[in-house]
């Protein structure tokens, strides 16, 4: 079984007009959620985004049958899912579909613990993550990479990071709970 923290940049929010610039991935361990090796970053700007989606296909297991080779762990999964299967259909690929298989998405959480609101549960509002992801479409633009890819690496180590505060803490409250059912 092999989690992976998954996360995609792009150009825009249409999925049929715009872009995926990077995609960026890496394993995470099963029990503590602990980064496990390097992120892999694959970048549009040095592959195109065709050979960019042919690579994470064949570098992954994403299109092994058996579904829990790849679990997807992200922010969001659904903006990531409708971008990753149309594009992928667009170049006649495997339809990279991760919200047909076994996922962990964070944002359900993050708005529970604001309280239930969606308006300040986001990643950079939770963590250490210096901002949204907004500037990166007009770093691209300007061909900024070294400040996209810098903005990746801080996003990966405060989601992972968050990530394993949580393996650590929902079991307990997963006991308090369990004292409330008795």
């Amino acid at each position: 079984m092999g989690n992976y923290y998954l996360d995609i940049e792009t150009t825009g929010l249409n999925e049929f007009e715009n872009k995926i610039t990077t995609i960026q991935y890496v394993e995470l361990e099963r029990d503590t959620g602990k980064q496990l090796g390097e992120l892999t970053i694959l970048k549009e700007w040095e592959l195109g985004e065709e050979e960019m989606l042919r690579q994470f296909i064949e570098k992954t297991t994403i299109t092994n049958k058996y579904e829990w080779d790849f679990i997807p762990v992200g922010f969001n999964l659904n903006f990531e899912h409708i971008f990753l299967q149309a594009r992928s259909e667009k170049y006649k690929l495997f339809p990279i579909s991760i919200l047909t298989r076994p996922c962990i998405d964070l944002h359900a959480i993050a708005i529970m613990m604001n309280k239930g609101e969606f308006r300040g549960s986001g990643l950079d509002k939770l963590t250490g993550k210096t901002h949204s992801g907004h500037p990166v479409v007009a770093w691209y633009d300007v061909k900024k990479y070294d400040e996209i890819i810098d903005y990746i690496k801080n996003e990966t180590t405060e989601f992972v990071k968050w990530y394993m505060w949580l393996h650590k803490e929902m079991p307990e409250l997963r006991k308090l709970w369990e004292k409330e059912l008795k």
